[in-house]
């Protein structure tokens, strides 16, 4: 009896009732995956996924995916420092700023970057051919993936405080020596699972690529604009497609994994 009065207190005392939408919600979330999973061909899954056509899309969402991972480190480690050392009016600022793409239809993301670079665009006096090639998917993935890398790193940040970096700076460091011995250090969950994240937006993204990039076979078709041309009757075979969609949702899972696996906490939540 004191036991189940425990487990009462810490659960909360919401109504029971609750119990069936939610369940209905999970439903709502998992049986169109098992559907999805349902309708893989699983005798001709290792060719489907290692067609010509569905190769080339897979690899150039993996090369793709890993080049905006690097530049979302480049440019969002900054960022999300900036951020966490701001004063509060100026951080709320730049946070809103950095959420927008997150909160923008993927469309209107590409749109915009084709008003940017794009020939008649605000850069296209420089001459940069940009749109509609390999660099474009890059930019694009970047354009929808730096948010999560920025966000989850300057969480950490906010969370390890200055501290040990005033501590380090009292102990004769230097800026850069407080940056790569205390700093990083301190954040490196959030970074791991900003990256993670990141890595993991960049290879689903659609919208922005499609507008900005465009769609072509092994130059930027990625793996969803692959899945979306089978399903409109071109490129690939709708089984390939499917076994393609399998891949991504296993990625998904692995990334959900990895990221609960770096979370702070994550290793004591069972016992409690």
């Amino acid at each position: 009896m004191v036991r189940l009065r425990q487990a009462v207190n810490r659960r909360g005392y919401a109504p029971t009732v609750l119990i069936v939408p939610a369940v209905v919600a999970i439903a709502f979330l998992v049986l169109p995956l098992a559907a999805l999973v349902g309708r893989v061909n699983w005798a001709t899954l290792w060719q489907d996924v290692s067609s010509q056509q569905a190769a080339d899309a897979l690899r150039l969402s993996v090369t793709t995916g890993l080049i905006a991972t690097i530049l979302c480190l480049l440019l969002g480690v900054p960022l999300a420092l900036l951020i966490a050392r701001s004063g509060a009016r100026t951080a709320a600022v730049l946070r809103a700023v950095v959420t927008v793409p997150l909160v923008l239809p993927p469309m209107v993301g590409g749109l915009a970057l084709l008003f940017l670079f794009g020939r008649t665009g605000w850069l296209g006096f420089t001459g940069l051919q940009l749109p509609f090639t390999t660099a474009a998917v890059v930019l694009a993935q970047t354009f929808v993936a730096l948010p999560f890398l920025v966000l989850a790193l300057e969480g950490a940040l906010r969370t390890s405080g200055v501290d040990y970096e005033r501590a380090a700076a009292g102990l004769g460091a230097g800026p850069w020596t407080i940056f790569w011995r205390v700093t990083l250090p301190l954040a490196a969950p959030g970074l791991i699972s900003g990256v993670i994240l990141c890595f993991a937006r960049a290879v689903g993204e659609f919208g922005a690529t499609a507008l900005f990039a465009g769609n072509a076979p092994g130059v930027t078709q990625t793996m969803p604009l692959a899945i979306y041309t089978a399903f409109n009757g071109a490129g690939v075979s709708q089984d390939a497609a499917v076994a393609l969609s399998l891949l991504l949702l296993v990625t998904a899972i692995a990334v959900l994994l990895l990221v609960r696996a770096w979370r702070p906490g994550s290793a004591t939540e069972g016992v409690r």
